[in-house]
């Protein structure tokens, strides 16, 4: 949504975007312990897929967008999750 918004208010042909979401576990640094399960951590892997008559410059900026975007701000300072059942 955030993408589309730009794009629009700057009158860029963005005809769809596309999100991909893997979600694994990764090293979290070069592989000192590898054998500890604590040396890993949860990674998503995100992959956007632009559509529209864009040049290198305007999905570059699109990138750089994508980064400040609410949701990924969330995701990439750390969330804290409250469950709640009644």
């Amino acid at each position: 949504m955030t993408l589309r918004l730009y794009a629009a208010r700057k009158g860029w042909d963005l005809r769809e975007v596309v999100v991909e979401l893997d979600i694994g576990r990764a090293y979290a640094e070069d592989c000192a312990h590898c054998e500890d399960p604590r040396a890993m951590v949860e990674q998503i892997t995100r992959r956007i897929t632009l559509q529209g008559a864009l040049d290198a410059a305007q999905k570059a900026r699109l990138a750089e967008i994508a980064a400040k975007c609410p949701v990924h701000k969330t995701l990439t300072a750390g969330l804290r999750v409250k469950d709640e059942v009644g």
